[in-house]
Parts: C-alpha cells; sequence; structure tokens
C-alpha cells in the first residue's frame, strides 16, 4: 500500500482509471472465463446449470435475484462476487459513502475537493469493505437502506437542511460496491418501492431533502420461490427491474451430494477416537436427502436443505465415536446401528405432509431403511451371497448392535466365511473397525432384502434364515 497514490494528483498521474462497479465485474469475470477458472469458490453441482446462468448475468451487466428453496447455495455465491471488484479502490479520504476521487457525490467529498484540489487526500479501501448486505425483515425500514436524519449532527450545531446531519443508509454506504438483500419477499412491499431508483434510475433521495445521489451500485438478492413464502411478495416493478433471475436447484446425483458434504461437514477431532466415514456409509446419507426430496410425504415446497446431509453426516460420524468411546475403541467406523441417531438431526430439516401426529418417526426410519437398500444393491451383487445365505439357512446366527465390539462382528466372517468378499469389498481395509461396519451393513442389506429376518431388541440385533 505504500506505493499507491495518496492524493488525487498523484492519482491521476498513476494512470489510474475509474470504472462503474458493474463494468469493473464484467472486466474481471471475463478474465476468469477466459482463464478457465471459477466464478463462484466452493459451490459444486452448478457447473452447467447456474453458473452459466450467473456469467451470462454479469458479462451483460445486470443486477441478479438468485431463487430457490433453502440451502441452495444463494448466500454463498452472492458473497463470492466480492472477488470480483479489484482488490483495492481509492477513495475521498473520509468519505462514508466511498465517494470517486474523480467523481465526488456526498457532500462531505465535494466540499473537500473542492478546497483541496489536487492535494486532496486518497484512501484505498479493500474489496471487503465493498459489499454490504441486509437479511430482510418485516421492520426494515426505509431509513435502513436509504438513510436518515441524524440527531447528534442536528444537535452539534447544523441546520436541519445541511446534507451534512444526514445519516447513511446501507445502500449509500456501499456506493461502487455491492449490495445484497436475503429473502427479499420478507421486505414490506412499501419499502421495496424505495429500491426502485436504485435498480433503474441509479439514485436515491433521502427524506425531504432537496438532493439527489447518483449511487453505483450492484445489487444482488435471493428468494425461496413465491409458491412457497407467504409472508410477502416481491412487487412487480421491483422484479422488472432486475436483469437476471436464476433458479437455483439441489444436487441433481448423489455423487455431488456426497462431495458437497465432504467439503462442508467439520471434523471429529481431539477427542481420543479416529472416525473413519466408509464409502457406502456416506451415500446412505446423501440417499436419503435424495429420497426425501422425492417422497410425496414430504412437503417438496419447503424444500430439504443440503444442510440435512452435513447434519446427518456429522451426527452419523458423532454416534460412531461415542460407541468406540465406550467400548474402549481407538477406531470408529459408522455402522448401521448408529443410523439411528440420525432421526435427531433429521426431524427437524423436513416438513412431513399428511402424516398423523407422532408418525414423523416411522417416515424417517422408512427412508433410512431404503437408503440402505439401494446403496446395498448398488454395491453388492447378490450372486456373490449365495452361499452365505445357504450358510444361514444350515441354522447359523449372527448378532450384531451398538453394544458389540468391531472384533465381535468380525467373527461373523468366521462362522460365515463366504461373506468375506463382499465385507472386505465393502470395508476397503483390514482393520476391525472397518470389518466389522462391513459385516453389519451386509447383514441388515440381506434381511431388507428379504434373505434374512432380523430381531431387533434394544441395542441388539440377531439375523437368522427366513
Amino acid at each position: 500500500m505504500t506505493s499507491r497514490a495518496a492524493t488525487l494528483g498523484q492519482l491521476r498521474d498513476s494512470g489510474w482509471r475509474s470504472l462503474p462497479v458493474k463494468e469493473e465485474v464484467r472486466r474481471n469475470a471475463a478474465r476468469r472465463i477466459a482463464a478457465g477458472q471459477p466464478l463462484v469458490e466452493s459451490v459444486l453441482g452448478y457447473e452447467h446449470t447456474v453458473l452459466p446462468q450467473v456469467e451470462n448475468a454479469l458479462l451483460a451487466g445486470h443486477d441478479i435475484i438468485f431463487l430457490g428453496e433453502r440451502g441452495q447455495a444463494k448466500t454463498r455465491m452472492i458473497r463470492s462476487l466480492t472477488g470480483l471488484l479489484d482488490e483495492w479502490l481509492p477513495i475521498v479520504a473520509g468519505s462514508e459513502i466511498l465517494d470517486d476521487p474523480y467523481h465526488p457525490v456526498s457532500r462531505h467529498a465535494r466540499d473537500l475537493v473542492a478546497e483541496k484540489g489536487e492535494d486532496t487526500p486518497i484512501e484505498w479501501v479493500h474489496r471487503d469493505t465493498r459489499f454490504g448486505e441486509k437479511l430482510a425483515t418485516p421492520d426494515t425500514s426505509i431509513a435502513d437502506l436509504i438513510g436518515e436524519v441524524d440527531p447528534i449532527k442536528v444537535a452539534e450545531g447544523r441546520y436541519l437542511s445541511d446534507e451534512l446531519t444526514l445519516h447513511y443508509g446501507l445502500v449509500p454506504r456501499t456506493n461502487r460496491g455491492i449490495f445484497a438483500i436475503n429473502e427479499l419477499p420478507d421486505l414490506a412491499e412499501r419499502i421495496q418501492v424505495g429500491l426502485l431508483n436504485v435498480l433503474e434510475e441509479r439514485d436515491v433521495q433521502v427524506r425531504g431533502y432537496k438532493i439527489r445521489l447518483p449511487l453505483d451500485v450492484m445489487l444482488v438478492a435471493s428468494a425461496n420461490p413465491e409458491d412457497y413464502t407467504n409472508r410477502g411478495r416481491i412487487i412487480t416493478p421491483l422484479k422488472d427491474r432486475f436483469g437476471a433471475q436464476i433458479r437455483t436447484h439441489y444436487p441433481l446425483d448423489v455423487d455431488t451430494e456426497i462431495a458437497v458434504v465432504h467439503q462442508e461437514a467439520r471434523p471429529l477431532d481431539d477427542i481420543g477416537v479416529r472416525v473413519e466415514m466408509p464409502a457406502y456409509m456416506a451415500e446412505v446419507v446423501a440417499t436419503l436427502s435424495h429420497l426425501a426430496r422425492q417422497s410425496p410425504q414430504v412437503n417438496q415446497r419447503s424444500g430439504v436443505s443440503v444442510r440435512l446431509s452435513v447434519a446427518n453426516y456429522e451426527t452419523l460420524a458423532a454416534s460412531a465415536a461415542r460407541r468406540a468411546l465406550r467400548l474402549g475403541e481407538h477406531e470408529a467406523v459408522p455402522r448401521v446401528s448408529d443410523l439411528e441417531g440420525l432421526a435427531a438431526s433429521t426431524a427437524g430439516k423436513i416438513e412431513i405432509e399428511s402424516m398423523d401426529e407422532g408418525r414423523d418417526g416411522v417416515l424417517v426410519e422408512r427412508m433410512l431403511s431404503q437408503a440402505v437398500l439401494t446403496v446395498f444393491r448398488a454395491r453388492v451383487p447378490m450372486d456373490t451371497l449365495r452361499e452365505a445365505i445357504g450358510a444361514f439357512d444350515g441354522g447359523i446366527v449372527a448378532h450384531a448392535g451398538d453394544d458389540l465390539s468391531s472384533a465381535q462382528l468380525v467373527e461373523v466372517l468366521g462362522q460365515v466365511p463366504s461373506l468375506r468378499p463382499a465385507v472386505v469389498g465393502l470395508a476397503g481395509s483390514e482393520s476391525p473397525a472397518a470389518l466389522g461396519a462391513a459385516v453389519e451393513f451386509v447383514l441388515e442389506g440381506l434381511h431388507l432384502s428379504k434373505r434374512l429376518n432380523k430381531d431387533a431388541a434394544g441395542a441388539r440385533a440377531t439375523y437368522r434364515a427366513r
């Protein structure tokens, strides 16, 4: 920063050019696209659907509204747009609204440039400072967004007619930057009207003051689909002023859902147990979310967020860790019996329709069983288990449950050696914890495939021939 211009004259001599914020974003977006770099970091599954629309909108210089259900990375995409701003931007020193030194608009900046001329002091602000965000709530006021008279400045002796008595709202303070409104329909309609000039005429007017602030703002908003939210609506004139309305979506396949979970889930560290999540159990978690999004008994208008998968993944790992701690084991691999813990992390994230009160748990249990069966069928060919099924028909009984150690579960392979190829293929390791979890998964898969009977009592499950 020591080499940057400190006065208006030095800024002119440096050759710096002033660009409107949308042109600045367009230029930087074009550079990223040409270099094959993503415009939005850490957002998976949108590469061929949402992100091309975002690229089009930014190159076109449009204000954007993201429309989609909860948990579809709308806010993350909005916040990441700051990466398309220049890292540093010069402003008139002391300006509350980031005045352009070449084209000052506030009274403070105009007076300072008039007084100092080429010696006007310049400050440099980081791009993170040029982002403003407001969660729309019914009590949001015009003063919050646009501005209001500051009674303290009046008490200091200034006249009400003096522009310097104004306290600027969030929108003017984000001049030459990006302003975001989350959950736009929650904003009262009379307040939405106050944004009309910002989007079209690119200015704001504060109270009864005879001033006009020609702001340079890129406006981005998020909203749930209007057929879901009963809290309000986006007024038609405001919707018409957004250049692009982009529809987001949930991951279209299980693999993408798993990738998002691995990116977002918090690891369990420093608890004395090493937790290893097998791929097939992560797939069960992701498949559960996809089944919920397809279920007619789940309210699809409210959506089934990816947060469900992340929370279930973390809960599954925590359940395995708790079991290992109780059993004195140093390695934990989630098992089918740990899936019972997912009821708590699932209940608050899906809305059940047409179900008797208290029956939510039954639906979740049914979907979990379907998820296990789906993954079992995809990963374990049934013809490799014919000999093992025959062994159970011969009278063998296998026990499982979260009260059994990994070594006790592995003993099943001694009783039924023909299970080993399928179990080792799933486990991917010879560690007792991995093998034990795979044994329980195969036994549960055979039960759900109607090849074995299962008797459950408390924490213990017994598998035997049908």
